[in-house]
């Protein structure tokens, strides 16, 4: 049984990475190891993106990397959120999980002067990951309840390879659709953001929020020591690359990680 204690640990792992979720979007697909066992993974990892979608500002930060799963198909983390996983044969998982949008603060732009906070929100999800054949994978992931009543549905392909025995490559290419209520909230703009902002009225429709590519290498050191390299490029689409708040619809992002693993 999963028990108090568990549930408690969880929470509060999920919560430590709450930082790491805001510097990067998250939550894009759930990544977990093939075999469900009693294992985590600690460190901190230094994150290079922009300051929103569409913004044109950097930012870098050094933030926490937490992640734990359990034999029970229990899993915690900075990336994953908080979950259960099912696989009802090998290659195939199945899942529920609870994550949290962070929302978007005006403070952390001038280019978003005028147009309030939103506030965050949690999200409850499900997912699918299936092994496909000689490497490859799909994530597929949907996500309900950013800014309120935004929907997210995630879709990914990757391949994973290993160079050698202490080093892994991974290539995703991956688009993420969203619902009308998500597209307002994160770059439209009201009648009244427009009197405070001085941007044009917008109403985006539903569709293609971007579609992205990802480049990682995780190289052992130890069984326990690893770093991890990644870099990624993203391209807002539709009415989201449109958005009066957009002000570079292409956004590359970095990823330099050391995790410890327990």
């Amino acid at each position: 049984m999963f028990s108090k204690r568990r549930i408690t640990a969880a929470l509060a792992v999920a919560a430590s990475g709450a930082a790491f979720a805001q510097a990067t979007p998250s939550y894009e697909s759930v990544n977990l190891g093939d075999t469900p066992v009693n294992r985590g993974r600690a460190g901190g990892a230094i994150v290079s993106s922009r300051a929103y979608l569409g913004s044109d500002e950097r930012r870098t930060l050094l933030l926490p990397v937490v992640e734990y799963q359990w034999a029970s198909g229990w899993f915690a983390g900075v990336g994953n959120g908080v979950g259960y996983a099912y696989s009802p044969r090998a290659g195939t998982q199945l899942g529920a999980r609870l994550t949290l949008d962070f929302g978007r603060q005006e403070s952390r732009s001038s280019a978003l002067r005028g147009m309030g906070d939103i506030n965050p929100h949690p999200e409850i999800g499900v997912f699918w990951n299936q092994s496909l054949f000689e490497g490859f994978f799909l994530t597929t992931s949907v996500r309900i309840g950013a800014g309120g009543s935004g929907a997210l549905g995630d879709v990914g392909l990757g391949w994973a390879y290993a160079v050698t025995s202490q080093t892994r490559l991974r290539v995703v290419a991956s688009a993420t659709l969203a619902n009308s209520s998500y597209m307002q909230d994160f770059f439209g703009v009201t009648a009244q953001q427009a009197a405070a902002s001085g941007y044009a009225e917008y109403h985006p429709s539903a569709g293609v929020r971007d579609v992205r590519g990802v480049v990682g290498v995780t190289h052992a050191f130890t069984p326990a020591l690893a770093l991890s390299a990644s870099l990624g490029f993203s391209e807002l689409r539709g009415d989201a690359r449109t958005s009066p708040l957009t002000r570079d619809a292409s956004s590359p992002r970095g990823v330099l990680a050391l995790t410890y693993g327990f």
